[in-house]
């Protein structure tokens, strides 16, 4: 099992290129369900996630291929309408598929769940909102069994905000009869940017972007060209980076637009940002500042950044609070980050964080996928040497971190 060997207390400095947004491209590949035509997709990151999601497809009969960097899918010979356990249990956005599936050929069979444990993530809603749109649904023996003649137009009211619950609910209602009104929809960068994609496949989509959308069904959709959006949650990981360590580095291709909440918190914190349309500067000397947030729905502080900015607020001068509102369990990272010498105490779903002068190295290991991040960051910012065990979590949704960070001046190896 690869770990990352870190030795820190390096100045980072140079050029970081972010790849493409995981939370994008899963849905968006499932989107290749939807048509029979074809999809060309651009900026499509390599990742354990993305590959376990092309490997289901794949497995259903939808084709790929690879073109100079632009991946090509066709949906046309979808024979097998059916997601098995072996596929699912390691990423919870493998229910994606079940909305298209319904929503084109009438049926899905379709395994319950699974992905980080950082908490209970139901898909209650989206098994609500497709019944309000008239499928016969029932879980038996671990699976979801969904059928429907042909969709029908609703107004759904999720009872939570729920990202995949909205794309798959968002997904299906452009091929039912009629009009579907998704309230409480969430507005994450990466719902709009499915929602661009269907838009250019021929889907009727008002109010992209705000927690009310209505989609006017089609009979078909067909294909269509797209940019997968950058992946804000690996450029705000490596803003914390930079801030922890110190240095002056700039990301290319993304957007502060994409992470107002965070880029305003590591202001607060004392990085000088500067941005242009498509790159971010980040510039740190000095211990930062401390900075408290509360993790909430977008366009509120995200808390796929939560142990991150942790990180940070582990070195910062001063104390902070962290008050945690999705995840229940997503505070494994907290005793790994106090074996390097941070000063955290959790009560409830706050923690009190003591900023210290130095972290100090030690073996720790990753318990999920952003807390993986928050142990790298850690791991730079501190003296000595850490080495991170299980790093196979960080590779769900980070590609190739460790090369990135070398070529910015860290001293970081993957090592067997």
């Amino acid at each position: 099992m690869d770990k990352l060997l870190i030795r820190g207390g390096k100045r980072l400095s140079g050029d970081i290129q972010i790849s493409g947004a995981k939370n994008a491209a899963l849905p968006i590949l499932c989107a290749g369900l939807l048509t029979a035509d074809t999809l060309a997709l651009a900026n499509v990151p390599k990742l354990q996630d993305v590959a376990t999601m092309q490997k289901l497809l794949r497995q259903m009969g939808l084709s790929m291929e690879d073109k100079a960097g632009v991946l090509e899918l066709c949906g046309r010979d979808i024979n097998k309408l059916e997601a098995p356990y072996e596929m699912v249990k390691t990423m919870r956005a493998s229910i994606l598929v079940l909305g298209p599936l319904l929503a084109r050929f009438g049926e899905a069979k379709v395994s319950l769940p699974g992905g980080c444990a950082i908490g209970s993530r139901p898909v209650d809603q989206h098994i609500k909102g497709l019944q309000a749109m008239g499928a016969d649904i029932r879980i038996e023996g671990g699976y979801i069994y969904a059928r429907a003649k042909k969709l029908k137009g609703a107004r759904i009211v999720t009872d939570m905000i729920t990202v995949t619950g909205t794309e798959n609910l968002l997904m299906a209602a452009t091929l039912a009869d009629g009009e579907t009104v998704l309230d409480n929809a969430a507005r994450e960068p990466e719902v709009t940017d499915l929602a661009h994609l269907l838009v250019a496949m021929g889907a009727k989509i008002e109010g992209i972007g705000s927690d009310r959308l209505c989609v006017t069904g089609v009979p078909a959709l067909h294909g269509a060209n797209h940019s997968v959006i950058a992946d804000r949650i690996e450029t705000g990981t490596f803003l914390c980076a930079v801030a922890a360590a110190g240095g002056d580095v700039v990301l290319k291709n993304t957007s502060a637009h994409l992470l107002d909440a965070v880029v305003e918190k590591l202001r607060e914190a004392g990085a000088i940002l500067t941005t242009g349309e498509d790159w971010i500067r980040v510039q740190m000397a000095g211990r930062p500042k401390p900075v408290g947030f509360r993790t909430t729905e977008y366009p509120g502080f995200p808390t796929d950044m939560q142990a991150q900015v942790m990180a940070l607020d582990c070195v910062a001068d001063g104390n902070s609070r962290v008050t945690e509102t999705i995840f229940e369990n997503r505070y494994m990272h907290v005793q790994e980050l106090n074996r390097l010498g941070a000063r955290i105490e959790i009560d409830g779903h706050t923690a009190i964080v003591q900023g210290v002068p130095k972290l100090v190295g030690a073996p720790v290991m990753a318990t999920d996928l952003r807390a993986s991040a928050s142990l790298v960051i850690a791991g730079l910012a501190a003296e000595g040497e850490t080495l991170i065990d299980r790093i196979y979590h960080l590779d769900r949704g980070y590609d190739r971190m460790e090369v990135k960070l070398s070529a910015v001046g860290a001293d970081i190896q993957r090592v067997k």
